[in-house]
């Protein structure tokens, strides 16, 4: 998850999520929506609204279109109602109406994704012509993953039975089910090229990784011993390495390039503060960097229960979070730094760090800032009231505006659209 919606009504904050590729990240708030740059860290542009209450902001990487959805307890749009809004034009441009309120919505520059509590619709962006509907679990966390990469087009959601994730492979027209977790599931993540499944259950303990071709596990990542809520899973653009950060006061980095299958095994001292065993740094054929390994992994013979304790990788690094409240992760853009790690808490923090590709350890944190303080608000009121720019000063891949398009009927009384 690269999102999350914040349900306290003593903040100013009811949404923050990152872009496509990390290299922003948007807030909606209770009067509009703001953009920040991720690195740097700076104020980019605000939409202030009356009323405002924005519940979810969805950009299409740098560009004019964002998806917006009210919410709070004054919403600008109703919640059941999805909005095209081209920035550039300052007005929305296209819109999707719905019986139920809008949980989740994910953007590419061809789809658009819009997940209700039992439904999760896929539509072509340019007409909002609707391409697909999948019918979940009841999914009230509004998970939900899509690859950026316009050249895969690889979606994945909960399945009807629980700790089950179904991954539509459009290009291949295959759905491939997966049986992720006994428990409910609480977070989904897919790599770039929508290879890779990531998930981890409501126990908040283990991070599997899934081939989404196959459904075969390659990765068994354990956070912890303890159980605890996981809020956001994150791959690096290349996928090797995967972070998680969780309502413990640790974001856990993982290595992704040693030997698939989960096997490996390891420990770490736990967020809980027991140190487990001693570990050793593992490393593949070819010198890669590898998750610990345990030096108790020859007790799963003998205590055969524990077996799969003991075959669980641990975290590679670690990032100590000292902010309030849930979090979300990303590794950055940059591919200067490629192994920089941004948390943003529902706090306002954020925290931008780094981490030793090769050994691992403790990550240094480089810079820290609070993006709802007066200050950050007053500099948003200073901006030109523009749209994001790239780095070169021009809009940044504006596409074709969408054109107004009344959703198709519903064809039975279960379904969400109007």
């Amino acid at each position: 998850m690269s999102s999350m919606r914040i349900d306290d009504p003593n903040s100013n904050l009811l949404f923050v999520g990152f872009n496509q590729d990390s290299s922003c990240f948007a807030c909606g708030t209770k009067n509009g929506f703001r953009i920040f740059n991720v690195d740097p860290f700076k104020p980019t542009f605000n939409r202030v609204f009356t009323p405002g209450s924005i519940g979810i902001v969805e950009m299409l990487y740098r560009c004019n279109l964002l998806v917006l959805v009210g919410g709070g307890a004054n919403p600008h749009y109703p919640p059941n109602k999805v909005m095209i809004w081209d920035d550039s034009l300052r007005r929305v441009i296209g819109d999707l109406t719905f019986r139920s309120e809008v949980l989740a919505a994910k953007l590419r520059r061809d789809r658009v994704v819009v997940v209700l509590r039992e439904k999760t619709y896929v539509y072509r962006f340019n007409d909002l012509k609707l391409l697909d509907q999948i019918n979940t679990r009841p999914n009230d966390k509004g998970l939900v993953a899509l690859c950026p990469d316009s050249s895969k087009t690889v979606l994945a959601c909960p399945g009807i039975s629980k700790g089950h994730v179904r991954v539509e492979l459009y290009d291949i027209r295959k759905a491939s089910f997966i049986s992720a977790h006994e428990s409910e599931l609480a977070c989904l993540a897919l790599t770039m090229d929508g290879s890779r499944l990531a998930t981890a259950s409501v126990k908040g303990t283990l991070v599997r990784v899934h081939d989404t071709h196959t459904g075969a596990m390659l990765h068994e990542l354990r956070r912890g011993i303890e159980e605890t809520e996981i809020y956001s899973i994150a791959f690096n653009n290349t996928a090797t390495f995967l972070a998680t950060s969780s309502a413990r006061d640790t974001v856990h980095i993982f290595s992704l390039q040693g030997s698939e299958g989960g096997a490996g095994g390891g420990a770490e001292a736990a967020d809980e503060g027991a140190a487990e065993a001693e570990a050793a740094q593992a490393t593949d054929s070819a010198g890669n960097p590898g998750n610990p390994r345990s030096n108790l992994a020859f007790l799963s013979n003998l205590l055969p229960s524990a077996t799969k304790y003991f075959a669980s990788e641990w975290s590679f690094a670690q990032v100590r979070n000292l902010a309030r409240g849930p979090t979300i992760c990303a590794f950055t853009s940059d591919p200067d730094s490629p192994n920089s790690l941004v948390v943003l808490s529902a706090d306002g923090a954020y925290s931008y760090s780094t981490f030793d590709p090769r050994e691992g350890g403790e990550a240094v944190t480089k810079n820290v800032a609070n993006f709802l303080s007066e200050d950050n608000e007053d500099a948003m009121n200073l901006l030109p009231n523009t749209a994001p720019e790239d780095a070169g000063g021009a809009m940044a891949g504006a596409l074709p505006v969408p054109q107004q398009a009344a959703p198709p009927m519903a064809p039975a009384a279960d379904t969400g659209l109007m």
